[in-house]
């Protein structure tokens, strides 16, 4: 049997042994799955509504459960941990979109009926990441679920409990077998239920490397894919831009989570006009933010999620250091742990470039980079000149202007006056590198769901 080791950042303890399955029961999976889904995809709106929504109010009742299991397997602040509401609020949501997906009318006439109904497309492997472990498990299980579809959840090793927990709650709520799996599997074992053509569906949130790798296995399976990946989100603060709201918005999109979220704010271009104005506010608003034990209350910035990840961070700040860069880094708390490595304090960069690995590639961590810009001609060039297109964000007083100016950024959300937010109606996903296919609301839906065209004649006219 695979084991696996799960350390909390934390302080550097083991958290747990985890266990993975084995290739039988793997397989044993999918079959139920793919029988499950024969009853399935004849189930009503009702029904599918009724199953996602018990599991969002179970999931409600385990809330101490996930917040404690977050904080201490991602080192997220134990005040900022309770993803169960986000579950349940998104759940409501996808219900509300699921009712405007009905039987689409084409053109006829009184020998031809057309119209199209959309259905479920089979087993869908959903593979979710570690940095919101519950928020987004509905663009992962309630989506597909209410689209027809049924579900193996593969949840990411340092969050292994979270998938604990889900799969306990949708037994406890009595859930049709088969319907939703939780599964521990190797990559190995991914790629190759992916590549047997087994999953109908793969529905993946990570890394671009992740994303990649499902991608090629996936080649020649004609599988659905759909790929949310990592992000170099950009923010262009124009010099007529209220700068105390930007700044505590784009502080917060740089910060909260200590920088681990696809969309956060990593690339900050600041009018020349305005800049020593906004350096000195950012850094000022900084003093907001607590690096510390994400046990204690007072804490804002808890650790990165491994050692690994905090090396890395490390290792770009003091390249664009040692190329001109200056920072500006908020004192730590006091505290003591017993492994302190994966702490990184919220760090501001300025006199950044383009050429830097710092604004080239994901940081995912608390650091704000800036870089001075001419005009919004020069600052849309730089936005777009990255592999990544995620999100982007312009703040402006001028509505219209930003409008103008968003429209020409590659991104698959656009921001004018905030960041940083995963809406809970537009649809969400990302351009280039930051991956294809969307989620959320009624797009998303679309998206689990095939069309089938109907064609009826009447017998009167055969």
């Amino acid at each position: 049997m695979t084991t696996f080791d799960v350390i909390s950042p934390i302080d550097g303890r083991k958290l747990l042994v985890g266990h993975m399955a084995g290739d039988t029961e793997v397989a044993a999976a999918f079959d139920a799955s793919a029988a499950a889904f024969k009853s399935w995809r004849n189930s009503s709106k009702a029904e599918r509504a009724q199953l996602v929504d018990a599991l969002a109010n179970e999931l409600l009742d385990r809330a101490d459960d996930i917040s404690k299991a977050i904080t201490m397997s991602i080192g997220r602040p134990l005040t900022q941990a309770n993803e169960a509401p986000r579950f349940k609020t998104v759940t409501k949501a996808q219900i509300d979109a699921l009712a405007t997906i009905n039987d689409e009318e084409y053109p006829s006439d009184e020998q031809i009926r057309r119209f199209v109904r959309r259905g479920g497309q089979g087993v869908h492997l959903s593979i979710a990441p570690w940095n919101y472990p519950v928020g987004l498990l509905p663009w992962l299980i309630v989506t597909p679920i209410l689209g027809g579809n049924t579900v193996i959840l593969k949840h990411a090793e340092q969050t292994t409990e979270i998938g604990r927990i889900v799969r306990e709650a949708y037994e406890a709520i009595g859930g049709p077998p088969g319907v939703l799996q939780v599964l521990d599997m190797t990559h190995g074992q991914v790629a190759t239920a992916i590549g047997s053509g087994l999953a109908k569906g793969v529905n993946f949130i990570g890394s671009v490397r992740g994303g990649l790798a499902v991608h090629a296995a996936a080649a020649g399976t004609l599988t659905h894919v759909h790929l949310e990946l990592g992000g170099k989100d950009p923010a262009y603060v124009r010099r007529d831009a209220d700068i105390e709201q930007a700044i505590v918005n784009i502080a917060d999109g740089c910060f909260s989570n200590a920088g681990q979220s696809c969309c956060s704010v990593e690339r900050l271009y600041v009018h020349e006009a305005i800049l020593d104005s906004f350096l000195e506010r950012f850094r000022r608003e900084m003093q907001n933010y607590k690096l510390g034990n994400p046990l204690h209350a007072e804490t804002t910035v808890g650790p990165v999620v491994r050692r690994s990840s905090a090396e890395f961070i490390r290792m770009q700040i003091a390249e664009a250091v040692a190329r001109g860069a200056t920072a500006s880094v908020e004192p730590a708390l006091d505290f003591k742990v017993d492994d302190d490595a994966c702490y990184i304090a919220p760090t501001l960069l300025s006199n950044v470039n383009e050429a830097m690995s710092i604004m080239q590639e994901e940081t995912f961590g608390p650091v704000a980079c800036v870089q001075a810009v001419r005009d919004d001609e020069e600052a849309i060039r730089l936005m777009n000149d990255n592999k990544y297109g995620l999100t982007a964000s312009v703040w402006t007083s001028d509505v219209d202007a930003g409008l103008r100016l968003v429209d020409k950024l590659d991104a698959g959300t656009v921001f004018v006056n905030r960041c940083d937010h995963a809406d809970l109606y537009l649809p969400w996903g990302g351009q280039k590198m930051s991956g294809f296919g969307r989620g959320n609301g009624k797009e998303g839906l679309l998206g689990v769901m095939d069309a089938k065209s109907f064609h009826v004649r009447s017998l009167e006219h055969l």
